[in-house]
């Protein structure tokens, strides 16, 4: 059966970047319109769709979604949310299911330009593009989304460890990021979520995609930043996070 599925996983990976290509050809001039004539709101709701749109490309290699979330998530305050990285796929389930927070990346610089729909909502859409051979810039930019998200009431997306990790084994949370979003978002909440099995999609690499996959999220209940001391507080999210990832 094994050996069926990874040989079926060929002709359902041409499949899938098919329609994932397409969904970013579409998506792009939509988003432009939504933003440009429309506004805000009219594009946030554009690129909530077009990440259901990935998640429903996904289900035709029999991807799932597994979303546990064990908390009530505060309103109209900042958010923090901390996740693990395994995958470019990780991030349109943590956008489409956490899509009421308005979430926003930071994200590579090299994701700012080139790729339909992706680098267009980076750009305008509210997230920040780090250099990340440039510490000062990074920490300007960082600086620059913990603002925006407090005087909005919207969250941010940060993966503490710096770069995905491609067996599902977490790395080490690097701090200074966190630390920088708890100085300049004081008031806001952190969310840690841990992610489970995107890795799998890539471990051949980008093609095939295996046939299968069962992506697990689990949204541990929010901590108020205020409340705790930095250094403690990364310690303990850090541990909420890994203690919940499958391998």
């Amino acid at each position: 059966m094994k050996k069926l599925a990874h040989v079926l996983s060929y002709p359902f990976s041409v499949l899938f970047y098919l329609l994932f290509g397409l969904n970013l050809i579409l998506f792009h001039p939509i988003q432009w319109i939504c933003l440009n004539v429309f506004g805000y709101q009219a594009h946030k709701s554009s690129v909530d769709y077009f990440n259901w749109f990935i998640m429903r490309c996904l289900n035709i290699l029999g991807t799932t979604f597994d979303v546990t979330i064990r908390t009530s998530i505060p309103n109209n305050v900042p958010i923090i949310i901390a996740s693990n990285h395994q995958s470019m796929w990780d991030i349109p389930p943590l956008i489409w299911y956490l899509r009421k927070y308005h979430p926003k990346f930071i994200s590579k610089i090299e994701l700012g330009k080139g790729i339909p729909s992706i680098s267009f909502n980076l750009k305008y859409g509210g997230s920040v593009l780090i250099d990340r051979k440039d510490p000062k810039h990074a920490t300007q930019q960082i600086t620059k989304i913990a603002k925006y998200i407090s005087r909005h009431n919207r969250s941010v997306v940060i993966f503490p460890e710096g770069t995905r990790s491609r067996d599902g084994v977490p790395k080490p949370f690097k701090r200074r990021g966190l630390q920088t979003l708890f100085e300049h978002a004081p008031d806001a909440y952190i969310l840690p979520v841990s992610v489970s099995n995107s890795w799998k999609l890539q471990r051949y690499g980008m093609f095939p995609m295996p046939l299968g996959i069962r992506l697990k999220f689990v949204v541990h209940p929010a901590i108020k930043v205020g409340d705790h001391a930095s250094a403690a507080l990364i310690e303990t999210i850090e541990s909420q996070i890994k203690s919940e990832i499958v391998h």
